[in-house]
């Protein structure tokens, strides 16, 4: 199955973000299942490499490395990114600038689409 999430919230501060990567990392594991996950809007931070957040708490850039060592897909959207000052080179290995282009090809591709 073809699952594409999308996800609009902060990486922190709602856990609709963080609801949205446990599952899309949970799916990424499963036989037979192909993920890909698209940022907007301020989820874009949620790609930004090198976070540190406090012991304990969760980290939304080693949940996405996590669905990209499956198998995954991360697209960040680019416009998204220069609102937010982000560069190429701010977002973690394995994720890409995208566009609502790939994001509309994304949307054709999957089963099934779920929006955080």
């Amino acid at each position: 199955m073809n699952t594409l999430f999308i996800l609009n919230d902060p990486p922190y501060g709602s856990e609709r973000t963080y609801n949205g990567l446990r599952l899309a990392g949970h799916l990424s594991k499963q036989e037979g299942s192909s993920v890909k996950v698209f940022l907007i809007g301020d989820a874009a931070s949620t790609a930004h490499r090198n976070q540190k957040v406090p012991q304990g708490f969760y980290n939304t850039e080693v949940m996405l490395g996590s669905v990209i060592r499956h198998g995954g897909e991360v697209g960040v959207c680019g416009t998204c990114m220069d609102a937010r000052g982000m560069g190429d080179s701010d977002i973690l290995d394995g994720a890409h600038r995208s566009t609502l282009a790939e994001l509309a090809e994304w949307t054709a591709w999957a089963d099934k689409v779920l929006v955080f």
